[in-house]
């Protein structure tokens, strides 16, 4: 099947299907805790190929790359910040090669994960330094064969407009998508509303922006709703996480069921998103049943807060910290802006 662009899908398209969690799938796969998820990429690339397969196959529209701590300064913790441009070159072609063999049109999203330092005021990095690496990522990914650019998981304003303004640079002509995680009180760790974001979106002229991660699918999706209404004609994306984690046995399980993912589906795309999809937590069980979910279903009412609680479960605050779809560890968040953990569990 020939490659489509990310805008004509999602014009001939009510809505698309991202894919789920990165991290979640590699773990069962056998991904060591502390073992960076992109090393894969060159050292277990069947592995890899595996990955998006599963989400091909249970119906993703949109695939990313396994590239979300593949940014220098991410990649130094390992010793590995001079290999940026090999793994994301490398996560693109591996990511297309799976695309090119389906049988309908699927879309490569280059994954952009934040920097893991705090940008100025609140922190050292300067805006300038935030731009370069991300234009070595995104240049790095535009060379393997994105058709848009994915920058996800943002919590700082700053970081989102450095990352956007390096997608303009190094890959002039793709389409670029951000998101956001509101796991603080209905705000991003460092204090960003949804409403906010849909107004930083309109000003960087994205081509969709949303929400992923966080505490849950209702908290998400109440964020949905007012992303949606303060931007009612734009492409909202949820990609929210298969419930709250919590650690069993020495392992994270995730409460969100494969049934309730199809609720959550549906429920996202009655806010008003028109890409839905998983993060972390989230199998090709769970894509697959969004799949269903979503597959002739007529887009019905407008959803209240309360008609998200009594559908999808109770709103939570995120009390304890959790490794994320990609394999990398969020510290507990608070009110307050802080520094996030840099360590992987």
């Amino acid at each position: 099947m020939s490659r489509t662009s990310f805008k004509s899908l999602l014009s001939a398209r009510g809505w698309l299907l991202a894919d789920g969690a990165t991290g979640t799938n590699l773990f069962a796969m056998g991904l060591e805790s502390g073992e960076p998820p992109e090393f894969w990429t060159v050292d277990r690339p069947e592995n890899i190929r595996a990955l998006h397969q599963g989400f091909v196959d249970a119906g993703s529209d949109i695939i990313l790359t396994n590239t979300f701590g593949c940014n220098r300064h991410r990649l130094k913790l390992h010793k590995a910040s001079g290999r940026t441009a090999e793994l994301n070159e490398k996560a693109a072609r591996l990511a297309g090669e799976v695309a090119e063999k389906a049988d309908r049109p699927v879309i490569i999203a280059g994954s952009v994960g934040p920097t893991g330092e705090i940008f100025e005021p609140a922190g050292t990095m300067t805006m300038e330094e935030g731009v370069e690496a991300f234009s070595e990522q995104i240049a790095a990914l535009a060379e393997g064969g994105v058709d848009v650019v994915w920058i996800e998981t943002m919590s700082a304003e700053e970081e989102v407009r450095a990352a956007v303004t390096a997608a303009k640079k190094a890959a002039p002509g793709l389409p670029v998508v951000a998101t956001m995680s509101f796991d603080t009180a209905g705000r991003t760790m460092m204090g960003v509303t949804p409403a906010r974001f849909a107004a930083l979106a309109g000003e960087l002229g994205l081509d969709a922006f949303g929400s992923n991660c966080g505490t849950g699918s209702p908290d998400l999706l109440a964020a949905v709703l007012e992303m949606t209404e303060a931007a009612p004609e734009a492409v909202v994306v949820a990609k929210a996480n298969a419930g709250v984690p919590e650690f069993i046995d020495g392992e994270i399980h995730y409460s969100g069921t494969v049934e309730l993912a199809g609720t959550y589906a549906r429920l996202a795309l009655d806010a008003g998103a028109k890409i839905i999809g998983g993060c972390c937590g989230n199998s090709f069980d769970h894509v697959r049943a969004m799949h269903e979910a979503l597959s002739g279903y007529e887009k019905g009412p407008r959803p209240t807060i309360d008609g998200i609680i009594a559908r999808a479960g109770p709103l939570t605050q995120n009390a304890a910290g959790h490794v994320c779809a990609h394999g990398h560890d969020h510290g507990a968040d608070d009110a307050a802006p802080r520094r996030r953990r840099r360590r992987r569990r």
